[in-house]
């Protein structure tokens, strides 16, 4: 999973989300009717335009059902109950790791 969020950028399509999650669109839009947090924008046709808060929310929930192997159920609770702690928590991991892929890729131009 991995997106870039460009400054430049204010929404994205389910098309561009699905893609960078590497699942279905009607999974994106599954989650969307199940989860609180997720407020995608909808323009005339009606199609999902996704905020980079938005974006942040699904990796969140992305992280929780996928990687870590909640129930829907259970992602629910977990992000009610402590969502400001886990929020903080993934966001330090997903630093890292980018930290780590910037380090990795300076050491590779350096051999």
């Amino acid at each position: 999973m991995h997106i870039e969020l460009s400054p430049d950028k204010r929404y994205y399509s389910i098309g561009e989300v699905a893609k960078a999650f590497d699942v279905n669109a009607s999974l994106i839009r599954f989650w969307d009717s199940e989860f609180d947090i997720l407020k995608p924008k909808k323009n005339a046709k009606g199609n999902r335009m996704f905020t980079p808060e938005d974006i942040k929310n699904l990796k969140l929930i992305y992280h929780l059902v996928k990687e870590r192997g909640f129930t829907l159920e259970g992602a629910k609770t977990h992000l009610k109950e402590g969502q400001k702690k886990t929020m903080d928590k993934f966001e330090i991991i997903s630093k890292l790791e980018t930290i780590k892929m910037q380090l990795i890729n300076i050491k590779n131009e350096l051999q």
